[in-house]
């Protein structure tokens, strides 16, 4: 019996004298938070280091795409249309005589903005709308309830050919507009459930019962514990953003020449792929690898942000 309370004694005291303290716990003893353990789970997870790395090198190209391709994408020689891989130029030419990895190069730019500003643009007010009518309930809740059966019934893709084809600027903007006025409802529910949730915890009813302002407790006590859901959502719904806005541009509703598209070349790429497929190979799988790396990306930060998961 001595010896088992030996061993037990040394057990613990090996637990408390780990450089991390206690199990549970971080450095000098203090209690892990959610956040600290996903990002711990999430540097070990080789799924989102690569797709980080991916995702990392997508966004300095788009940033400047002069360090990997010296140049003009709006440049073509039509004596060169659909010629096949040269020295200087890897992915050929395309119908316009255009250098088709300078355009590939560049083409990330427009995507990975349209992604990364309409999820900014979704989440903040899908965030918004939905935590108010998730806190405050009643009316308003029911209200907003009905506002997003309604924009649900609104298929994307219909509702881009109807609401862009009016647009004459070639800039992301429209598209961007038009994703975040289609795309807010799933975040909107997502972080109304999440709220819903997160008010009816102990701490929360605590803070209420102390006099804490609806203000106080949104902000301090319900949004950090809420916001988790609406993150993973949001990672894994920039891929499909850059898709969308691929698919748009291709249909002739999103982007528009002389604006650099992997939509576009894709579009304009179609018609030859018989004679020139290297037109669209490079684009389309430039495309797929961004949508690739962002949902990758999604599920691992889903994996470590969900309690269920551990």
């Amino acid at each position: 019996m001595g010896g088992a309370m030996d061993l037990a004694t040394s057990e613990g005291a090996a637990l408390e004298n780990q450089p991390g303290g206690p199990l549970g716990t971080g450095p000098a003893g203090k209690p892990r938070s959610l956040w600290s353990d996903a990002w711990r789970d999430l540097r070990r997870n080789p799924v989102f280091i690569i797709s980080a790395l991916v995702i990392l090198f997508l966004i300095l190209i788009s940033i400047w795409p002069q360090l990997i391709a010296s140049g003009n994408p709006l440049s073509c020689d039509l004596s060169k249309r659909q010629q096949s891989s040269q020295p200087g130029h890897p992915f050929g030419f395309d119908g316009q005589g255009c250098d088709v990895y300078t355009r590939t190069v560049y083409g990330a730019r427009n995507s990975i903005t349209v992604g990364v500003c309409a999820t900014i643009g979704v989440s903040l007010l899908g965030s918004v709308l939905g935590g108010l009518a998730g806190f405050f309930g009643g009316f308003w809740d029911s209200v907003l309830s009905r506002i997003t059966d309604i924009f649900f019934a609104i298929p994307v893709v219909l509702g881009g050919l109807v609401l862009l084809s009016v647009v004459t600027s070639n800039t992301v903007w429209p598209v961007i507009g038009f994703m975040v006025l289609l795309g807010w409802p799933q975040i909107s529910r997502i972080a109304r459930g999440s709220v819903i949730t997160a008010k009816q915890n102990d701490y929360v009813q605590a803070a209420r019962a102390l006099g804490a302002s609806n203000s106080r407790m949104l902000l301090r006590h319900i949004t950090p514990n809420a916001v988790a859901p609406v993150i993973v959502v949001a990672t894994i719904a920039l891929g499909t953003y850059i898709a969308l806005e691929a698919t748009l541009s291709y249909l002739g509703v999103g982007l528009k020449p002389p604006a650099v598209s992997w939509g576009i070349d894709i579009s304009a790429a179609s018609g030859y792929i018989r004679n020139a497929p290297h037109m669209l190979l490079w684009p389309a799988g430039a495309l797929a690898l961004t949508v690739l790396a962002f949902i990758m990306l999604g599920d691992a930060v889903r994996d470590a942000l969900d309690p269920k998961l551990r």
